[in-house]
């Protein structure tokens, strides 16, 4: 059984940073696509950025510029470096990656979210 575990959320000034971690645990033989989504109060999930297994990366326009995607294939982990945050980015976070497992074939999985909150 695969598990992500999300880590990193806290409340945090304006203009300040935070730094996302998710980290897939379990028969693991490769991951593919790792992205960040978003969702606040009362609205929809939204994308927030991605990292293709080669690397590539894409972001919403709301948060280039701002946020960097990274990923550690040795570690099962995806990162999230917030900078420059600002109020509308408060939200839970949630990471989804595209996992292929060793018993199960592909897996499409999200984590249970973080919470940032970006208030003076």
């Amino acid at each position: 059984q695969v598990q992500l575990v999300e880590s990193g959320g806290g409340l945090v000034q304006p203009g300040g940073s935070l730094r996302l971690s998710c980290v897939a645990s379990g028969r693991i033989s490769n991951i593919n696509d790792m992205s960040w989504y978003r969702q606040a109060p009362g609205k929809e999930r939204d994308f927030v950025a991605l990292i293709t297994g080669s690397g590539d990366t894409n972001y919403a326009d709301s948060v280039k510029g701002r946020f960097t995607i990274s990923r550690d294939d040795a570690k099962n982990t995806v990162y999230l470096q917030m900078d420059g945050l600002k109020s509308e980015d408060t939200a839970f976070y949630y990471c989804n990656l595209h996992i292929m497992t060793s018993t199960e074939g592909f897996l499409e999985l999200w984590g249970l979210g973080t919470l940032v909150t970006v208030s003076s």
